[in-house]
C-alpha cells in the first residue's frame, strides 16, 4: 500500500529555497529517516508528508483512506487530563508504563513540562492502528531503557515510519535493508534518497554517498580555481590598448582564487567551537555526602563525587532519577539539603539546560536578554550582544564561526529551528570561556554535523566536562567515566566510559539472575533459634561482615582519584618533555622516571578498582 507519494516537490522561505525537485514514495512497512543540517527543511518536509503544508511546486498524493499519526518536535496537547487524552485501553497502559508516562495520567496537560508533554504525545502516536507514523525527534527526553524499548516498538510496527532524529544508533537500526530502509537527505536545497544495501543500513549508504559527493565537490572547486587563475593571468597581461580592464571580471577571478565566493553553501567551513577557556586550577568541584530532598522525596542520597581537571563524566539514569538535580548542584544553581560542596576558586562554569531555555554562567555571560523585550522578538545578533551595547563585527564573526550566516544573524529567535536555538545557546555558553561545562541533554535537536563537531571539540578541550545525555553514540565518544543514578538517589561511578558501564550493567544483571533464592524469613522451618521467656522463637541473626564503612570507602576513593590525577599530570608532563628533547642523557633520565610514574599509576588504578568494587558490593 502506498501511503504517500511526493513528486518533484519544492518549498522556499522568503530568503532561501529549502529544497526543490524532491521525489520520494513511502509504502507501508518502509523506514525512512530525514537528515540535513539545522534549518535545512526537515520539519517542513514532515509537514508536507502529513498534508499539513502545501508545497510551492510539485504534488503530494496520499493513499486512499491512509491513517497518519504525527509527533511534532514541540507538541501542543489539548486541554484535559493525560488519561483523557490517551484513553484507557490495555495498549495505552503498556506504552505509558514503558515511556514513564504512567505517573502523569491524572495530571492536566497544561501542567506538564516540555519533556513530559513530548512523552505523552509519543505515547498517543504509538497506540492505535496507523498506516504511516511521522515522528520528529522521538528520542528527546527519553532515558536509555525507554529508547531501547522504542527501537523495538518501531521495528515491530507494520506501519510506514518517517522520522527525524539525531540518535545515530536509532538511525542505523531503523534503516536496515530488512525494513525497506531509506534516508532522505536535504543538502543545499537539493534532495537525495539513499536506499539500504543488502546487509547494511540506509544510514551507512547515506554516509558513503555524502563522502563521495564531498570529494567530487572538492575536485570541481579545484578545477574552478585553476580556470579562474588562467582568466586572471590573461586579464592582467592584456594589451596596452585594452588598459581599461573589466573590473567586475578581475574582482570575480581574484575572489575565486582567494577562496570565494564559491557555490552557495549553508556551511562552507567547519564548525569552530574553540573560543578559549579560563585557566583551571587543581580543584574543580567536590561533593561529599550530598543529599537533596523535595519534601519527603529523596532525589540524591549521600552522593560523593570528585571532579578533577580534565574530567569527562557522563550522567545516566531513569527519567526522574535526579540527573538534572545533580547537574544543578554541580553548577551551583541549587543547594543540597545536606552534605558539602567544595568549588575551586578558578572555576568558571558554563551551563546549558536540556530545554535550551536558559543560560547560566559564573561570570557575566556573553549574552543577556534586553530588558523589557520578549526573547522571541530579539534577533540573534541582539541576543549575543546583550542589553548594554549594539551588535558589532565581533558578534558577527563569532556567529559565523557557529554557522549563523548574515541572514540568520538578523532573524528573530522565534524563527530559528530547535537545533539552531540549541546552537545559539552553545555560542553563548562557550563565549564566556568556561573551564567547567555542565550540559543537560546537549544533543537534543542538533543535526549530525553539529554533533560530530561537538564531539571533536570536547576531544581536545582542556576543561572539565559533566553532561547528562541519552545519546549512546555521543556518550561513547565524549566521556571516560559514567555516573549512574539509580532509584533512591544512590550514585556509582563506573570507569571505562559507556562500554565499561554497559559491561558492568550486563554483569550485574547476570549476577542477579544467577543468584540463589533468598533464605526464608525468621521463624520459618530451618531457622535456628532459642525459645524466649514467653515461648516465642528468637532467631539468631548473622552479624554483618566487618569492614570499612561506606563513608570510609568513599573517602578512600576520593583520595585515590586525587592521587591518580596527580600521577596522570606528571606522566603527561614527562611525555611532553620526552618529545621535545634530543639529548640522550636527558631522554634516558626522563624515560626512567616516566616508567616509574606509569608503574605507580597502574598500582593506584588497581587500588581504585578494588575500592569501587567494594563500594558497589557493599
Amino acid at each position: 500500500m502506498i501511503c504517500v507519494d511526493a513528486a518533484r516537490v519544492g518549498i522556499a522561505q522568503p530568503d532561501k529555497v529549502l529544497f526543490e525537485d524532491l521525489s520520494v514514495t513511502i509504502t507501508r512497512g518502509d523506514r525512512v529517516a530525514v537528515v540535513g543540517v539545522n534549518g535545512s527543511g526537515k520539519t517542513t518536509l514532515l509537514r508536507l508528508l502529513t498534508g499539513d503544508l502545501e508545497p510551492d511546486s510539485g504534488v503530494v498524493r496520499f493513499g486512499r483512506g491512509v491513517r497518519i499519526a504525527r509527533l511534532d518536535q514541540d507538541p501542543v496537547l489539548p486541554d484535559g487530563t493525560v488519561a483523557e487524552f490517551l484513553g484507557d485501553s490495555w495498549e495505552v497502559a503498556a506504552v505509558a508504563t514503558s515511556l514513564g508516562v504512567q505517573p502523569l495520567l491524572e495530571r492536566r496537560t497544561d501542567e506538564l513540562s516540555g519533556g513530559q508533554a513530548k512523552r505523552v504525545a509519543l505515547a498517543k502516536v504509538l497506540v492505535g492502528e496507523h498506516d504511516l507514523i511521522v515522528v520528529d525527534e522521538p528520542t528527546n527526553h527519553l532515558d536509555l531503557e525507554a529508547i531501547e524499548w522504542l527501537e523495538q516498538r518501531l521495528l515491530a510496527t507494520p506501519a510506514a515510519l518517517v522520522l527525524v532524529t539525531h540518535d545515530r544508533h536509532v538511525l542505523d537500526r531503523l534503516t536496515t535493508s530488512k525494513g525497506s530502509g531509506k534516508v532522505v537527505e536535504i543538502d543545499r536545497g537539493r534532495g537525495y534518497v539513499h536506499t539500504a544495501a543488502a546487509g547494511s543500513s540506509a544510514y551507512a549508504t547515506y554516509l558513503s554517498a555524502r563522502a563521495d559527493r564531498a570529494e567530487r565537490d572538492a575536485a570541481a572547486e579545484a578545477t574552478r580555481k585553476i580556470l579562474a587563475r588562467h582568466e586572471l593571468a590573461w586579464l592582467n597581461r592584456g594589451a596596452p590598448a585594452r588598459s581599461t580592464k573589466p573590473k567586475a571580471r578581475l574582482r570575480t577571478a581574484s575572489e575565486i582564487v582567494s577562496g570565494g565566493p564559491g557555490p552557495a553553501d549553508l556551511r562552507d567551513h567547519d564548525l569552530r567551537l574553540g573560543v578559549g577557556s579560563t585557566r583551571l586550577g587543581n580543584q574543580v568541584v567536590e561533593l561529599e555526602g550530598v543529599t537533596k530532598r523535595y519534601g519527603d522525596h529523596v532525589v540524591l542520597d549521600g552522593v560523593d563525587l570528585l571532579i578533577e581537571p580534565g574530567a569527562r563524566l557522563g550522567v545516566v539514569g531513569p527519567n526522574g532519577s535526579g540527573k538534572s538535580t545533580l547537574l544543578d548542584i554541580i553548577a551551583g544553581r541549587a543547594e543540597p539539603s545536606a552534605g558539602v560542596v567544595r568549588r575551586g576558586r578558578t572555576v568558571v562554569t558554563g551551563y546549558a539546560d536540556q530545554h535550551s531555555a536558559t543560560l547560566v554562567t559564573d561570570v557575566p555571560p556573553a549574552a543577556t536578554i534586553r530588558q523589557g523585550a520578549p526573547t522571541g522578538e530579539l534577533t540573534v545578533r541582539e541576543i549575543v550582544a546583550g542589553p548594554l551595547r549594539q551588535p558589532d563585527h565581533t558578534d558577527s564573526a563569532l556567529l559565523e564561526r557557529f554557522w549563523f550566516d548574515t541572514t540568520a544573524q538578523y532573524a528573530p529567535v522565534r524563527m530559528l529551528s530547535g537545533g539552531e536555538r540549541r546552537r545559539l545557546h552553545l555560542v553563548m555558553v562557550l563565549a564566556a570561556k568556561p573551564n567547567l561545562l555542565v550540559l543537560d541533554e546537549p544533543t537534543n535537536d542538533l543535526d549530525l554535523d553539529t554533533l560530530r563537531a561537538l564531539e571533536e571539540f570536547f576531544d581536545g578541550w582542556p576543561g572539565a566536562l559533566v553532561l547528562a545525555s541519552h545519546d549512546r553514540a555521543f556518550l561513547d565518544r565524549t566521556v571516560d567515566h559514567v555516573l549512574e543514578i539509580a532509584d533512591g538517589g544512590q550514585m556509582r561511578r563506573v570507569p571505562g566510559g559507556v562500554t565499561g558501564w554497559l559491561a558492568s550493567r550486563s554483569a550485574s544483571t547476570s549476577q542477579r539472575r544467577a543468584a540463589p533464592p533468598t533464605e526464608r524469613p525468621s521463624g520459618s522451618s530451618g531457622s535456628k533459634g532459642s525459645k524466649g521467656p514467653n515461648g516465642s522463637v528468637s532467631t539468631t541473626q548473622k552479624r554483618p561482615p566487618s569492614g570499612p564503612s561506606p563513608s570510609t570507602i568513599g573517602r578512600r576513593i576520593r583520595d585515590t582519584e586525587q592521587e591518580m590525577a596527580k600521577l596522570e599530570r606528571r606522566r603527561d608532563a614527562l611525555s611532553e618533555q620526552l618529545s621535545s628533547t634530543t639529548d640522550r642523557d636527558e631522554i634516558s633520565r626522563i624515560g626512567v622516571e616516566l616508567a616509574e610514574v606509569q608503574a605507580a599509576l597502574d598500582l593506584v588504578e588497581e587500588r581504585w578498582l578494588e575500592l569501587a568494587e567494594s563500594q558497589h558490593s557493599g
